[in-house]
């Protein structure tokens, strides 16, 4: 479509929405439905249309009749992604500069660590509510979980929402290795599930039902699914159809997904960075590689079902006439998830006592299945890092925006220029005819839906970010990145990402003025926006258990203690009635 006629009707939508009065009806220029789908953590190669062997047709069409963004970055993690997705401000000035999982003790309740959306932030849901749109959410939220903090109290109209990270796929049961129970709740009171379901169809019927009640207005729906969050659970006939897809291993997989990627037109053919977290496939026993195997059998069986879903919903819009002026949005909250519950003795007497573990039971009721680090690398092939790290694997993510009919860009382009979380909100604004208000800190997306080899970045922009001590400094082509352990080594890097996106040179004494530049353009990010130092030792995976453990304990405990207080009661009274 040619940019004037874009141009012109977002005028005529903006124009209409400023004169209307709050209650009026909708202005005559039809304002697009909006679908936002955020999958959970999707490494950037998972979708068939980013050079993955996962089937994913529903988001492929909806690539083809898009646009792909090649370069688009989240956080590393759920709910700080979610939270710049849903304001158009980066996750510190959002409240979430730290999610519940993850801060330690030293942060909690400081400024920009509320690991809640903070009290006084807007939602792009409560701005476009109030320009007449119904607002709709299922799935997850974890973005508080407190009557305050859930979003029928930020601006959506109905909602079901879980706020925690994940919960089980087949029934009411929380992830047993974090909480004690699973916090769903419908409009803001605990909601009542059936007895038996599987999490993406359980989203998606309750998104129809919430889009069939909407009357005489444009909706703004969010589906926030569970797949593929920890435990990783599929059907059986979806599983089979991975039967001996993974059975070559992770280092094959990762060379074909960068094959993948290249051929889909993406990023160039580049180095792969050597992930020391990958093990050697071949040194494996035959039984672990067929564990392993059937782990990433059930990873792609899930994404599989979860397009499906997706696909269900759109067949929906389609046969009740709203697809014509539904636009869609597709995203991963961040890179795929490597955190291995058998990483050590606790965790893995933990596992064992709440999951069925046996191998060949993976992804069923009951289960908790993982793909691990090795796998979650090829998940991000040909970016380096996955989930957690602010590596590319961690932060880069497929994204896609596909407009209706009357606003279609030019169908299967592909963006290589640099885009953020924080540019959705004011793109969707802007393609609703709402005004972006000042303070927002992304740009929106229209010209480069209108002309993909556009960037609304300048070269000179620096973007910030920070999370669990690791870090990056944006701009243009250049990254300035630092890890903490285990993910790097705390120290800084420089890379070149249009030249190098797999961070595999480091050009940081090559180009030692702009390195130097740089870090002092992090330094003024980081105060402006209060990011605090990590605690000496800090690491992300033991804060992870270490909160677990402070919040599980109580209630674990009490029942022990109460069966063995009632076991010496008993066998005192024995002991008096037999004495007696």
């Amino acid at each position: 479509m040619k940019r004037l006629a874009v141009k012109r009707l977002a005028a005529l939508l903006l124009a209409a929405t400023a004169l209307a009065p709050a209650a009026a009806d909708p202005p005559a220029a039809p304002r697009p439905n909006i679908v936002l789908i955020i999958a959970d953590d999707w490494g950037y190669s998972d979708p068939g249309s980013y050079g993955g062997e996962i089937a994913t047709p529903t988001i492929d069409a909806l690539a083809r009749a898009g646009t792909r963004f090649a370069n688009f970055h989240v956080s590393a993690s759920c709910s700080p992604t979610r939270a710049m997705l849903l304001t158009g401000l980066n996750a510190h000035k959002a409240g979430l500069g730290n999610m519940p999982e993850t801060i330690p003790p030293q942060h909690q309740g400081r400024p920009g660590y509320n690991a809640v959306l903070a009290p006084g932030v807007t939602t792009l849901a409560q701005r476009l509510k109030a320009a007449g749109y119904a607002t709709l959410y299922a799935g997850k939220w974890h973005l508080g979980h407190d009557a305050g903090d859930l979003p029928t109290a930020r601006g959506w109209d109905r909602a079901l929402a879980l706020s925690q990270s994940g919960a089980d796929n087949w029934e009411n049961k929380p992830n047993r290795l974090l909480y004690e129970r699973a916090d769903w709740t419908r409009d803001g009171k605990t909601a009542r599930l059936p007895r038996r379901f599987y999490s993406s169809t359980l989203i998606v019927d309750e998104a129809i039902a919430q889009i069939d009640g909407v009357r005489g207005r444009p909706f703004f729906a969010t589906l926030g699914f569970l797949a593929n969050h920890i435990p990783v659970q599929a059907s059986a006939a979806d599983i089979a159809r991975y039967k001996g897809r993974y059975d070559a291993g992770w280092t094959a997989l990762r060379a074909a997904r960068a094959a993948g990627v290249a051929r889909a037109g993406l990023l160039p053919e580049t180095p792969l960075a050597i992930m020391p977290s990958t093990r050697n496939w071949q040194a494996l026993a035959p039984e672990e590689r067929a564990r392993w195997a059937r782990a990433m059998e059930v990873y792609g069986a899930m994404a599989t079902a979860m397009d499906r879903e997706v696909g269900r919903l759109v067949a929906h819009l389609k046969t009740t006439g709203r697809y014509d002026n539904t636009l869609f949005v597709f995203v991963s909250d961040n890179g795929a998830e490597a955190t291995n519950p058998e990483a050590n003795r606790f965790t893995t007497f933990n596992a064992h006592l709440q999951y069925d573990m046996a191998p060949e039971r993976q992804g069923a009721p009951g289960t908790l299945t993982y793909i691990g680090a090795s796998w979650a690398s090829a998940a991000a092939s040909p970016l380096r890092g996955y989930k957690f790290s602010a590596w590319e694997g961690g932060v880069r993510v497929p994204f896609i925006i596909t407009l209706p009919p009357a606003l279609r860009q030019a169908r299967g382009a592909v963006a290589p220029a640099p885009a953020h979380a924080v540019d959705l909100a004011p793109t969707l604004l802007n393609l609703a005819g709402v005004a972006a208000p000042a303070g927002l800190e992304g740009r929106s997306l229209l010209a480069v839906l209108e002309d993909p080899g556009l960037s609304v970045h300048p070269d000179d922009e620096a973007i910030g970010y920070e999370l669990s001590g690791n870090a990056v400094l944006w701009q243009g082509r250049w990254k300035l990145v630092k890890n903490l352990p285990p993910y790097g080594d705390g120290r800084w890097h420089l890379f070149d990402l249009m030249a190098d996106p797999g961070e595999t040179r480091d050009l940081a004494a090559v180009e030692s003025v702009r390195f130097a530049a740089m870090q002092a353009g992090w330094q003024r990010w980081a105060k402006a926006n209060q990011v605090l130092p990590m605690p000496a030792g800090y690491s992300a995976p033991a804060q992870i258990q270490a909160n677990a453990t402070r919040d599980l304990l109580p209630g674990r405990v009490a029942p022990l203690a109460a069966t063995l207080w009632l076991l010496a009661l008993g066998l005192w009274v024995g002991r008096r009635w037999r004495g007696g």
